[in-house]
């Protein structure tokens, strides 16, 4: 709560970049509307509407109506940003939680920067906005990348030029979205770490990840416990195998690279499955006949 009560000022190559390099299309308002462009107005909390490009979707109530109190105490430090549509309506580009915690609080205007922006700019400049915050989840933030790779059409290196984030970072955390979504809701919720989830990519196999995941909750192992188990291919297995139902095998170091390598190449899952007597298949999802055509040109270069 308190650093959203505080001017950041360390967006650098982020929003701030971007705001500036938005287009001002002023002209195409007039009179006490084109006054408000590039300073900051009070404008009314029913002249706004929510940005339904928001990559954050879940809003802590306690955490809203504690923002709420300091609101009441200290104002709004921080204005929002939003983008005029026209007729004294507007859109949230940025500031959703200090938005949601002064209509709690009971204001009827909030200060905010008005700008004009196309709906591509918009999202752009809602995601980066909020891949800067600090509260963000490591699945929020991947999906903010996952949404700007595949939205706005950037690549890793664009991205990292304009959030100022290295692109090791963005590939550890895009590759979380291919864990099962069992695994990226414990990261959601906070019930593991990002350092798990990290480490379970690397598990490469997704019964395993399932299994250690569960192990990771109810035994309460480290991060450099799950790392030593799944180097050392420590059976993780619960019950005894049948001779109808094959123990699924762990994978060594060369084929957890393999896996990693093609999978950050295709963007999407890939995984190795053994089973005892040294069979199994290499599985590479895809979620449409558009992205398997995708994949296979790539395989093919």
């Amino acid at each position: 709560m308190a650093s959203d009560q505080k001017k950041k000022g360390g967006l650098g190559r982020g929003l701030g970049a971007l705001l500036e390099n938005a287009p001002d299309l002023s002209n195409k308002f007039s009179g006490e509307e084109k006054n408000t462009f590039g300073s900051v107005s009070m404008v009314a909390i029913q002249d706004i509407e929510a940005n339904p490009f928001n990559p954050r979707t879940h809003f802590e109530q306690e955490a809203l109506e504690e923002l709420s109190k300091s609101i009441e105490v200290h104002g709004i430090i921080q204005p929002l940003t939003l983008r005029s549509t026209g007729r004294g309506k507007y859109q949230l580009i940025s500031g959703e939680r200090r938005f949601r915690a002064s209509q709690i609080a009971g204001l009827t205007e909030v200060p905010a920067y008005i700008r004009v922006a196309n709906d591509q700019e918009m999202l752009e400049m809602a995601l980066v906005e909020n891949i800067q915050r600090e509260d963000l989840n490591a699945i929020e933030v991947a999906l903010s990348y996952q949404r700007l790779i595949e939205e706005c059409s950037l690549t890793q290196e664009q991205m990292s030029q304009k959030i100022a984030k290295s692109r090791s970072s963005i590939t550890n955390h895009l590759r979380l979205l291919k864990l099962p979504v069992e695994i990226q809701k414990s990261v959601r919720d906070g019930k593991i770490s990002m350092g798990h989830a990290r480490a379970l990519v690397s598990a490469g196999d997704e019964d395993l990840q399932l299994e250690l995941h569960e192990r990771i909750i109810n035994e309460q192992i480290s991060v450099r416990e799950l790392e030593l188990i799944i180097r050392d291919g420590i059976s993780v297995t619960k019950t005894q195998p049948t001779k109808s139902t094959p123990s699924i095998q762990s994978i060594n170091s060369l084929q957890r690279d393999f896996c990693n390598h093609y999978s950050d190449k295709t963007s999407t899952r890939v995984e190795i499955k053994k089973v005892a007597n040294g069979s199994g298949k290499i599985i590479i999802q895809f979620n449409s006949e558009v992205d398997l055509n995708r994949i296979i040109e790539i395989l093919n270069k």
